[in-house]
């Protein structure tokens, strides 16, 4: 028994990884070619945490989903694989460039249909799917997007969220820069005032779980 998470050291992450992560073949096709075509490949969740959001999905069911942040469409792809064939995706991003490499993918692997794009600017997608009177009617959403309207992000997906419905939200161990109160840039502390925020919430029960670069899951109540 331990009291506290285990330190996984590098032979320890591999033995993780090799016992316990089945990462499909085409996602590890858009692992490997995101790594090799962008300038910035950590912007893509790690596989082990896109296999967490894909069990949570086959747990839970949704018949919509909600993703702020596509970048390549690795995370999209772990969800889009694990819903059901008559849920929905509503994906939003503002890049061209990246999403067109998570449309060819989404395409290979028979799940286009289940994935609404929405290129633009998120909070204006946000706010239009509130005017739309989607309030309270997503069950699953997840957000890993820029972190100056991080705080933004986190109350309108929770307004879309039903009672009962999940959040995932990546990046809330920042490499370790939260814990450092010497760091001071605007993202970093932009990302404590949401885990501070997160923690005081009432409206959620949370779990802030030490895999990839920190995954904060909030299930609204």
């Amino acid at each position: 028994m331990s009291s506290k998470t285990i330190k996984l050291t590098p032979k320890l992450y591999q033995y993780f990884k090799d016992t316990s992560l089945r990462e499909p073949e085409i996602l590890r096709r858009l692992r490997e070619e995101t790594r090799e075509c962008t300038s910035d490949p950590g912007m893509q969740i790690s596989p082990e945490q896109g296999q967490l959001m894909g069990l949570l999905v086959r747990l839970t069911k949704p018949r919509k989903a909600l993703e702020v942040g596509v970048f390549t469409g690795y995370s999209s792809l772990s969800v889009a694989l694990a819903l059901l064939p008559d849920a929905k995706l509503v994906a939003c991003d503002r890049s061209e460039e990246w999403t067109s490499i998570a449309r060819k993918y989404w395409m290979e692997a028979g799940v286009a249909d289940r994935i609404d794009l929405r290129l633009g600017p998120a909070l204006d997608t946000l706010d239009a799917l509130l005017a739309n009177g989607e309030t309270g009617s997503f069950d699953f959403a997840f957000i890993d997007a820029d972190k100056k309207n991080l705080l933004l992000y986190y109350e309108k997906v929770l307004e879309l969220l039903r009672p009962g419905g999940i959040l995932g939200i990546d990046n809330t161990l920042w490499s370790g820069r939260v814990a450092d109160s010497k760091v001071r840039d605007k993202d970093t502390v932009i990302i404590r005032k949401l885990n501070r925020m997160i923690h005081e919430d009432e409206r959620v029960y949370e779990s802030l779980i030490p895999i990839g670069d920190g995954f904060t899951l909030v299930l609204k109540k």
